[in-house]
């Protein structure tokens, strides 16, 4: 089948990839044209393990193409996908749906023959209808379908939840359409992989449904770190205790600093702001976006805290900027609430990130980047493990001890073992554990 992807972005990149690489012809477009120069010579403009050879095998192949324009691919699509950015809408917290309706203006007027218009990308319950509109008013002899189908990927691990995912989502009311859908998907039924069907406003509303629910249970676990350290109790054996429950399940049960990325703050917000504008208030997502939000504050109190009540003239080292391991994605990272709070206080911070740095730099003032966790120790009165990098899980303690001015790690993604770190001469301060 041909597909247009409008939008190179996270979602768009990975999923044109993938559909590409299920035997499927796709273009994917952006109107960036740095960007798309980037990707035809082989450059990937995101971080995510594996994608760089994804999308080079699927060019070589001749199945995947990069264009600034839509219109021959368009044209020939049996599907075109709008991945395009839905960012928080500055003052009232909804998302920005101009990127949405602009690629829709754009569709319409170069659909051929039947095509299905799919919203990859995270939109309000509702903007399926808007966009049949804007088509239908441009369009009016126009033979089309608009269909939801969100996605659920996790960066670092995107291209196996695209490849095996837990479902597929598909929200059409149109025989035509859900046939081409199940056409698309068609690998993964070897996987048996669920493909529910259902209405267009039930599936825009499972996508923040899903996100909203994972954000719930972050941060109801990070209360119970609070209560742990308040009781003497430790919060991982909690989450072993009741996600060993399979109502409940161990996934989204690991105590932190607070959750942040692309997906869970603005989809919890855009969430809250829907249910607003519907009369139907959801209390439990308007607490969880408040507990987050000061989470995210409080951690550097506790730095603060651990590191005697006094920050002036020492020296932070951090340990991981990104709001989770294996991307470079920096946006609403706990760092950018952490680090210039620390500063604040009069700090110095120096940082090592092995994908952020880039991003860093541009969103964070007066830092120190260095190249390596170890000269991130040097001088240091304390380090901070902020994310949870696979590479910061078995560092060399007794080198990191010789480089400090004082040998104080505060581990706020629990990865070490206090007792280990008691042996090795360690003051060591964690989240929910005693």
């Amino acid at each position: 089948m041909h597909v247009a992807m409008i939008g190179t972005g996270y979602v768009g990149l990975v999923s044109g990839a993938c559909f590409a690489d299920f035997g499927h012809v796709v273009t994917c477009i952006d109107k960036d044209g740095a960007k798309i120069e980037q990707l035809k010579s082989g450059g990937i403009p995101i971080y995510e393990p594996g994608l760089d050879t994804l999308v080079a095998q699927n060019v070589k192949a001749g199945r995947l193409f990069f264009d600034t324009e839509a219109a021959e691919a368009v044209k020939k699509a049996d599907a075109v996908f709008i991945a395009v950015g839905t960012p928080s809408r500055r003052g009232d917290g909804h998302a920005d749906l101009s990127y949405v309706y602009a690629a829709a203006e754009e569709i319409a007027g170069l659909m051929n023959g039947f095509t299905v218009v799919v919203t990859k990308s995270t939109v309000p319950v509702g903007t399926g209808d808007e966009i049949e509109k804007i088509l239908r008013a441009k369009r009016p002899d126009a033979d089309f379908a608009v269909v939801s189908n969100p996605e659920f990927l996790r960066e670092g691990a995107a291209i196996e939840d695209f490849k095996r995912p837990d479902r597929v989502v598909v929200g059409t009311d149109d025989d035509r359409a859900r046939e081409i859908m199940r056409e698309l998907y068609r690998p993964l039924y070897l996987n048996e992989t669920p493909i529910v069907f259902t209405s267009r406003r039930t599936s825009e509303l499972t996508k923040y449904a899903a996100n909203a629910f994972l954000a719930m249970k972050i941060t109801f676990i990070n209360e119970m770190a609070d209560l742990c350290e308040a009781v003497g109790g430790d919060v991982q054996h909690v989450a072993r205790g009741i996600g060993l429950d399979n109502r409940i399940g161990g996934k989204f049960l690991h105590a932190g600093p607070g959750y942040g990325g692309s997906c869970f703050p603005k989809d919890t917000l855009a969430l809250v702001r829907t249910a607003t504008d519907y009369g139907s208030p959801v209390e439990l997502i308007e607490t969880t976006v408040r507990v987050n939000d000061q989470r995210k504050k409080a951690m550097a109190r506790k730095i603060m805290t651990a590191m005697g009540g006094d920050l002036k003239g020492k020296t932070v080292g951090v340990l991981g900027l990104t709001f989770k391991p294996n991307t470079d994605d920096m946006r609403d990272a706990p760092s950018l609430d952490i680090v210039p709070a620390l500063q604040a206080m009069g700090a110095k911070v120096q940082a090592f990130d092995p994908a952020g740095a880039t991003e860093a730099r541009q969103l964070l003032r007066d830092i120190d980047l260095k190249e390596d966790p170890y000269a991130v120790a040097a001088g240091a009165d304390a380090l901070v493990l902020i994310t949870e990098w696979d590479q910061f899980r078995a560092l060399d303690l007794d080198r990191l001890k010789l480089l400090m001015n004082q040998p104080l790690m505060i581990d706020l993604r629990n990865v070490y073992r206090p007792e280990d770190m008691r042996v090795r001469g360690f003051t060591y301060v964690s989240v929910g554990r005693p």
